[in-house]
């Protein structure tokens, strides 16, 4: 069965005053449909820009530079904006980290509800009102109807969340891309919109992919994690294993770094240094001046190594697993 969306090689560079940054380089990955992917790693890892190239968001002096995207088998590199912008909301949509940007201040939930079902197809004001009131509801707003009548600035952060993915899901697109979208809201109610999320995503048969540097929120989620670094995926695999047994020594250091790990009194352990600058990176491995593992080899970039389920870009990897290159 063909992937809901394929990602071959791809590249989205920025030509900067400080020279050309590499924020995605050579980024392959595929997604089914209904899936739920988790793509980690820390800020400036790539994450966000990759969500971005999908959706065709990448505003100069960002452009995609090489590879594939295809959605449903039609491909989206190079496409037309105006084509875009007709696949965008019904077959792919994005929920942002910060609602307060992307919702307008100045109109109702119901005005933009209407307006982002009306994009896409006629649709009655009675209709689109019974529409955007259940998905309200679904999304645990409570008396939906009325919330229809408020501004955004009259809900909570959280309450202003659940109104953004609700829009997403209105036209009932096969994927979403969701950029960190709980980051800012407190752990009760992160945890009652992961929950939601699964729910819906689950009856909608909506494929998600889950953009966070949170491992543990990831892990509550998502059936399989890709691990980025420095604009490519160093790890990829089902979340079970690679949380139990990780390969690359930097999703090892994540997992090291969660306060979970670390017992009563004992000092947080972390992942030395910091993310090199993707405008200069170290030759070969960018992970190597990090990397506790790291040797003569490591000078050179390592290739990707491959199990039946399991995926590792590293010259040493973590565990007993034989990978072959």
């Amino acid at each position: 069965m063909n992937a809901l969306l394929a990602v071959e090689n791809l590249a989205t560079h920025f030509a900067t005053r400080n020279g050309l940054v590499k924020a995605v380089d050579g980024v392959s990955f595929h997604l089914d449909a209904g899936e739920i992917v988790g793509l980690v790693g820390e800020s400036g890892s790539g994450k966000t820009v990759t969500g971005f190239s999908l959706l065709g968001l990448v505003d100069a002096p960002g452009r995609i530079v090489g590879g594939s995207i295809k959605l449903e088998g039609r491909e989206l590199v190079g496409l037309p904006q105006a084509e875009l912008r007709k696949l965008r909301g019904r077959r792919v949509a994005m929920v942002f980290q910060d609602p307060s940007a992307t919702l307008n201040p100045v109109l109702t939930i119901e005005t933009q509800m209407r307006l982002a079902l009306e994009a896409h197809e006629r649709v009655g004001a009675a209709a689109a009102r019974d529409r955007s009131a259940d998905l309200l509801t679904r999304v645990g707003i409570p008396d939906a109807r009325r919330r229809l009548e408020t501004y955004p600035h009259q809900l909570s952060g959280g309450m202003r969340q659940r109104v953004a993915i609700a829009i997403a899901l209105l036209n009932r697109p096969s994927l979403i891309v969701c950029d960190e979208p709980t980051t800012a809201l407190d752990v009760s109610i992160q945890a009652q919109i992961l929950a939601q999320m699964k729910a819906l995503a689950a009856d909608f048969g909506t494929a998600l992919i889950w953009i966070s540097h949170d491992l543990a929120t990831v892990s509550a989620l998502a059936s399989r994690i890709l691990v980025m670094y420095a604009g490519r995926i160093v790890e990829e695999g089902p979340t079970g294993e690679v949380l139990r047994k990780p390969a690359h020594p930097y999703t090892q250091g994540l997992l090291d770094s969660l306060p979970s790990i670390a017992a009563p009194g004992e000092d947080l352990r972390q992942i030395p240094g910091s993310t090199p600058s993707l405008a200069n990176l170290p030759e070969g491995c960018a992970f190597a001046p990090r990397c506790a593992f790291a040797d003569a080899a490591c000078k050179s970039a390592p290739a990707t190594r491959r199990t039946a389920t399991r995926a590792v870009r590293c010259h040493h990897p973590l565990g007993e697993v034989a990978w072959p290159l």
